[in-house]
């Protein structure tokens, strides 16, 4: 199998945009009738996620080259939201998608590498093309993700500048002159360019947000080597012009993520009264149309 990032490049340049859908089912946001079920009866909220999932894929298979399923969502249900977890992941890939599972997993040694081996590769359990690891157990915690990754054609996206206010708690504490993020992006930067694929973009990603524009500049420069996946857009507050400056001169090197801003677009004045909720998949469609042109007008992404 060709590299993940490698595969990634050449699914954004056949459907000419970087957007991630992300796929956060939440019970009191479904469309009816999908969301008229007990919250008790964990298994029937599990089957309605895995629906409305499946229900947002048929609707973006065409327009996308990549979606990302927040594990969260389906822990919180146990054993069948794990099921419609893979259910989900399943459905996205025979449907020609990437999958990056949004799990934030890390930890040392033998464990480490049970995550990686969970998680990373479709031969996996858990089948994802990639994963969202942390980077704050240090440098040979992310070692099996990056190794196992290499072995299976797999990707990681390493936390570096994450798009919540709460992050420069941490990520922004200065260190030898140079705040925690740079130090850390520069790390991934160099696990990147040791394994670069031929699309010029290595196995470890970075996870930087576009409710940090100057950061985002700057993180960019500094990490050549690396694809970033870009959460904020939409309901965070990102726009298409904070995103401007993750791409190159092609229109590649991120994904932008928009998840509420898509999969729940029947409940936002500018698709409700069009589409409501009995038409809640053409207002997802509708929604991701309406990102991509953002993008294309201003960003490089207008290029590809």
């Amino acid at each position: 199998m060709t590299a993940f990032m490698d595969r990634l490049v050449a699914r954004i340049r056949a459907v000419r945009n970087p957007v991630m859908v992300g796929l956060d089912p939440r019970l009191d946001s479904l469309p009816d009738p999908l969301g008229n079920v007990n919250p008790a009866d964990r298994a029937a909220v599990a089957d309605r996620y895995a629906q409305f999932c499946c229900g947002v894929i048929d609707a973006v298979a065409n327009l996308v080259a990549i979606v990302k399923p927040q594990a969260a969502f389906f822990e919180q249900l146990g054993p069948p939201g794990m099921s419609a977890l893979q259910r989900t992941v399943a459905y996205a890939q025979d449907r020609n998608l990437l999958v990056v599972i949004d799990a934030k997993r890390n930890d040392i040694g033998t464990t480490a590498q049970a995550y990686a081996d969970a998680f990373l590769g479709r031969a996996s359990a858990w089948g994802g093309d990639a994963l969202t690891v942390s980077p704050y157990l240090g440098d040979d915690s992310l070692e099996p993700f990056v190794q196992v990754a290499a072995k299976r054609d797999a990707g990681i996206f390493v936390l570096v500048k994450t798009s919540n206010p709460g992050g420069k708690l941490l990520q922004d504490i200065v260190v030898d002159g140079q705040p925690l993020y740079a130090r850390v992006g520069t790390f991934v930067e160099g696990l990147a360019k040791a394994s670069r694929g031929d699309c010029g973009y290595g196995i470890a990603g970075a996870v930087v947000g576009a409710t940090y524009p100057h950061e985002l500049k700057e993180l960019r420069a500094l990490m050549p080597s690396t694809f970033f996946l870009v959460p904020g857009f939409g309901a965070q507050g990102g726009t298409a012009k904070d995103c401007a400056a993750a791409f190159d001169e092609h229109g590649l090197g991120a994904v932008i993520n928009n998840s509420r801003g898509i999969i729940f677009a029947h409940s936002q004045p500018a698709y409700a009264q069009k589409f409501g909720a009995a038409r809640w998949q053409d207002a997802v469609a509708a929604a991701t149309r309406d990102m991509i042109d953002k993008l294309r007008a201003e960003t490089t992404v207008g290029r590809l």
